[in-house]
């Protein structure tokens, strides 16, 4: 069944409010109960991937204009497929020794990936199956905490209020990456499940207005399924919408935020953007659509191309 369809059904279940969901408590929470809502899969229905094989470049099944989300740490290179992560969201990897854990939300098409060392020790990730915001929440096995993946940090449990380290992750096409990183690799298919990822389970979804899940905060300021990549300065949170950005007609945009200067690469032919600083240097910011943004950050500057 198509988790797609399954979404569909359970759309109009509302989560009661309580002290627990899915076995997660709830105590004293970050976030409002009443805002966290019923998925559909059961905890670990959507089943992470926690033994991750990978392929090299030349061996990898992808089309040129595929996307992935591209992660570069310990000078390794790693590709992962999003038609592979629809259907997994979390992949709990190690580059070169360091732990990583790559989450990825259909919903909200935010591809992040997070150092999981908290306090020098390495958790591993689940898909706890409920949502914020439309986003998903993960869960930590070493100690049950529900974590926002859009908030960076855990909102419940035990770890309530730790934060993530976030990495920079490339959203772009699997020409681009592989250009970029020619020695990359690539998450294999071949992930112990079971799965069509040649399927796209949310087929249309990001050419549809709609926004399956209730969110806290609303903008008709673009598209909901605009796609932005977004920064947070010290406290100050700014958004660059991809059509703001293809209206400069420039590759590379100077922007200030927050009294810092940022250098914006954006690629219309790849539909990707990154963000570096003023000597060069790539800082972790996020690609999703503008409802997710806005929904985490509704106090958020966006660029406008003037």
């Amino acid at each position: 069944m198509k988790i797609l369809l399954l979404i569909s059904v359970l759309f109009f279940v509302q989560s009661a409010p309580g002290q627990t969901m899915k076995g997660f408590n709830l105590e004293n929470a970050l976030i409002p109960v009443e805002e966290i809502k019923d998925g559909g899969p059961p905890k670990d229905g959507i089943p992470s991937i926690d033994k991750p094989k990978f392929l090299r470049a030349q061996n990898a099944d992808l089309g040129t204009q595929d996307r992935i989300l591209g992660v570069y740490e310990n000078g390794v290179a790693k590709a992962y497929p999003i038609k592979t992560l629809n259907y997994h969201e979390i992949v709990n990897d190690e580059f070169d020794g360091k732990p990583v854990v790559i989450t990825y939300c259909p919903l909200c098409g935010s591809g992040i990936a997070f150092d999981d060392r908290i306090k020098g020790k390495a958790h591993t990730f689940g898909v706890s199956g409920l949502l914020y915001n439309s986003d998903v929440l993960l869960y930590d096995r070493e100690t049950e905490s529900l974590w926002s993946q859009l908030k960076y940090e855990a909102v419940s449990g035990p770890l309530r209020g730790t934060q993530l380290e976030m990495l920079n992750t490339s959203n772009t096409t699997w020409a681009a990456w592989k250009q970029q990183h020619p020695n990359t690799l690539v998450l294999s298919e071949d992930t112990g499940f079971k799965r069509n990822y040649s399927l796209d389970p949310y087929p249309d979804y990001q050419n549809s207005s709609a926004v399956f899940f209730p969110v806290a905060n609303e903008s008709s300021e673009f598209h909901p399924k605009e796609m932005v990549i977004g920064i947070e300065m010290n406290g100050v949170n700014k958004a660059y919408p991809f059509s703001e950005l293809e209206k400069t007609k420039k590759s590379v945009i100077t922007d200030m935020v927050n009294g810092q200067q940022l250098k914006i690469n954006y690629s219309a032919k790849n539909k990707s953007a990154a963000i570096f600083d003023a000597e060069g240097n790539p800082l972790a910011a996020v690609t999703n659509f503008w409802f997710a943004w806005f929904a985490f950050n509704p106090e958020t500057e966006i660029f406008r191309a003037d």
